[in-house]
Formats: structure tokens, sequence, C-alpha cells
């Protein structure tokens, strides 16, 4: 079993849930507190062990990897103000020489196709794909409990977390291998996936949260996969197929996770990083309950 050193994470979209703000500002790079929501994806990662991040991007992305460069006249003017807090905290988030790429997908076909560009940089290893515009509060970072579980049972494995069985239809969800009792376990063994299913056809209450620990093998399907929902080329529809051959275990972690890619989702965002902020946040919290008091 190899070690999962790369990650992929697909930075192309259009961002159009939370238009106006995303027609020239990339939807991964708008601040959540005092950095780029995708800063937080990458720390993330880095926690789990990831060693090499490949970015599938697009036009008008130039941000995302402007912002992992180093900023040559604003350290400098830093420096000369003395004002070494900020300017140790900007080079310990500068990544190391080489350890990030960037792959432009050149027309939007889908997650899947999004995946299938960082083939060549993925070669014969594990990886794992993560979802920019979500976001995962935890203690532990979500990969990194995610590798754990790798490490017990290897294969492809998907996070997920329990919703209410009335929510099931607004999300995708696993479906249990048969006759496995998935409620309270951490591990479960799985044989589908369903998108949006209705409530009394749930297989699982559990929904797909956007982390994936997966094996080079799915490349090879990528490559010849049909467009599917919405004339893209599905992830979920390849990773379908590989479940014929390869083990495939959903792994509900400790967290709570945020959608960036909606409004609502982003000012939620927000709030509880701002909440558990080392500077701000006993203010952020009195500010937030002061507002709420407020009413409408």
């Amino acid at each position: 079993m190899k070690p999962v050193k790369i990650a992929v994470l697909p930075v192309a979209g259009f961002g159009t849930r939370v238009l106006p703000a995303t027609k020239t500002i990339p939807k991964e790079m708008l601040p959540v507190v005092d950095r780029p929501a995708l800063q937080y994806v990458v720390d993330e990662a880095l926690e789990a062990g990831i060693e090499h991040f490949v970015f599938i991007t697009g036009r008008q992305k130039s941000a995302i990897e402007d912002y992992f460069d180093s900023a040559y006249e604003l350290e400098d003017a830093l420096q000369r103000k003395k004002k070494t807090t900020i300017f140790d905290e900007l080079k310990s988030m500068q990544p190391r020489a080489g350890s990030m790429s960037f792959v432009r997908q050149q027309a939007a076909k889908g997650l899947g196709h999004a995946v299938w560009c960082a083939r060549d940089i993925v070669g014969d290893q594990p990886f794992a794909v993560l979802l920019p515009d979500v976001l995962v509060q935890s203690k532990r970072s979500c990969l990194a409990q995610m590798m754990d579980a790798y490490q017990d049972v290897g294969g492809n494995i998907i996070a997920v977390d329990a919703v209410p069985e009335d929510k099931v239809s607004s999300y995708g969800v696993i479906k249990p291998k048969a006759g496995e009792d998935y409620r309270d376990k951490r591990l479960i063994q799985m044989d589908g996936m369903v998108e949006k299913p209705a409530q009394k056809d749930a297989p699982s209450n559990l929904k797909i949260t956007g982390r994936y620990i997966l094996q080079p093998e799915l490349m090879k399907l990528l490559k010849d996969q049909e467009a599917g929902a919405g004339g893209e080329i599905q992830l979920t529809d390849a990773m379908a197929r590989l479940m014929e051959d390869q083990s495939f275990h959903a792994f509900v972690y400790d967290g709570q996770d945020y959608d960036c890619g909606s409004k609502i989702g982003y000012l939620e965002a927000v709030m509880a990083y701002a909440k558990i902020h080392p500077d701000i946040g006993e203010e952020a919290k009195a500010l937030i309950k002061r507002m709420a008091g407020e009413g409408s």
C-alpha cells in the first residue's frame, strides 16, 4: 500500500452561486476572516502529510498561482517597517519550492475531467482530491483523519457525515454494502453512491463531503468515461466503475463542513472561523451575539 503524498484541487469553476463577487475574483480566493478559503484547504492537506499539490485551473485564475508565490515588494516593505509578525506569518505559509503544479483544464467538462487533467503528475500513485469550496473545521484535519483510516484498510475512501433524514434529497449519499449496519460506525464498506435521492429511497443519510482518497486506476477509467449528468464527465460515475474491482469505504469524520460555494454557506464559514480566530475570536462572538439579538 503506497502512501498518499499528492493532492488534486479542482479550482477551475466559475463560482456562479456567489456571483457577482466571483466575476473577477476566483471563488477559492474569497477571504474567510483574514486568508483565502483555499488556504484552509491547503493547510488541511499539509497536516495530513501531502507533499505535492496539483491545482486544476482555468482562465482568470492566475490570482491563485500568484498567491502561493513570493511577493518581494510586500515582503521588503514589511521588513523595512519592522512588521515582523505578519512577515513571519506570510513566510511560514509560503509553499516549498516545486511542491505545487498548475494545470489548465481549458474547458468546463466536469469534475471527473478536471481530476483526469492531473493524470501525468499523479502517475501510478494514490492521491487525494479536495474540493476547495468545502471547508471542514475540526481539531484534527479531515484529510488527516482519513489518512489514519487509509492506513487501516487501504483502497479508496470517501469522507461523509450524517445529515437529518429529511434533508438527504439535497445531497449525494453513499450506499452501504448489502447487510452493512452503518449507524454508529466510523468506517463503512460501500458499494454505491446516489445523487439527491428521495427520502424514502435513500440508502443512507451519509452525505459525501468533498474529500476523497483514490487509487490511480481511476485515471484510466476517467480517460474513456462518458458524459453523465449535465453533459459533464462525472467523478462519481468513474468511481462507481472502479468500485466493481476495488474496495471503497466511507469515513465518518469528526468536524463541521461549510459550503463556501453558496452565499449562505460562505457567510456561515466566515462566522465560524471568526469565532475561533486567536486575535478576534472573543470580539467576533460578541458581535455575532449582538447582531442576533437585534433581529431583523
